[in-house]
């Protein structure tokens, strides 16, 4: 993949970029695994706005992606590599030798044709191939990483992410997870070797608010513009301060510099060092 950049004819041209979607085999994806989303725009079941900016977008169709990759033992082969709209790296479609079709997370540098396989039992450590944490050697780069044994990989999915194994301890392996905090995981658990593809996402330059309403993202408006009843720093004459001792979220809980992560949450027992800003 690459970043293209266009001749600036227009003011939003000239500050933005666009994947260039070269790594790119096949351009309409499979069928038989897509589906339809419903739209909830940051509501929850009862209809509240509990994440702020969200609507619109352009429509599109979900692929039905295996983050569990339990067909063990059985080897697949790429046939293509396919762009996802719901995620920023990219996805490979793999037969299994039994003709079952699926979309799994592609590493990076994965080709057409390459054969991959998911085991319990220690395999080959090449890209795309998914196994039990505790057969990785120290140091390479693993992703899609479950952080309960059997629930599916749930960390380091975006593009160009990845942890690093750090060394092994009993029954669990510290992991240097993509923001830089330490965690243990349970030796068990299944991961991806390799790194996320699309690397190069990061360089993207939206350029203009235009193409972030493709994405489904709306504008956010300052907090003491609003009214009182839509947001704590809301009302007042003009340009106010906030009138208060520290500044707020819409939903009235602090904002900029506190902690926000439960300290009783069970998971804090896994963290070996938090990340760093």
């Amino acid at each position: 993949m690459g970043i293209k950049i266009y001749r600036p004819v227009t003011k939003g041209r000239r500050i933005s970029s666009v994947d260039d979607f070269s790594d790119i085999t096949k351009h309409t994806p499979e069928k038989s695994l897509t589906t339809v989303l419903k739209k909830i725009n940051g509501r929850n079941n009862q209809g509240k706005i509990t994440v702020h900016h969200r609507g619109g977008g352009v429509k599109r169709r979900y692929r039905q992606v295996d983050l569990k990759r339990n067909k063990f033992d059985i080897s697949a082969e790429v046939l293509t590599i396919e762009y996802d709209p719901y995620r920023s790296g990219r996805l490979a479609l793999i037969q299994y030798t039994d003709g079952k079709k699926s979309y799994i997370l592609a590493p990076d540098k994965l080709k057409v044709g390459a054969k991959v396989m998911s085991s319990l039992k220690k395999i080959d450590i090449k890209p795309g191939n998914r196994l039990p944490i505790k057969f990785i050697p120290a140091g390479l780069m693993v992703y899609e990483i479950e952080l309960i044994p059997g629930k599916g990989g749930i960390a380091a999915r975006a593009a160009g992410n990845g942890a690093t194994i750090m060394s092994f301890e009993d029954d669990y392996v510290q992991v240097k997870m993509p923001s830089s905090e330490i965690r243990n995981i349970p030796k068990d658990c299944l991961v991806t070797v390799g790194q996320m593809s699309n690397p190069d996402w990061r360089n993207i330059r939206w350029g203009k608010a235009g193409r972030m309403r493709y994405r489904g993202f709306k504008p956010e408006v300052r907090g003491k513009a609003k009214n009182p009843v839509d947001h704590p720093h809301g009302g007042g004459e003009g340009h106010n301060p906030i009138g208060l001792k520290y500044p707020k979220t819409a939903s009235g809980k602090h904002a900029l510099g506190v902690k926000t992560r439960n300290r009783n949450k069970k998971s804090s027992s896994y963290i070996v060092r938090r990340r760093t800003k």
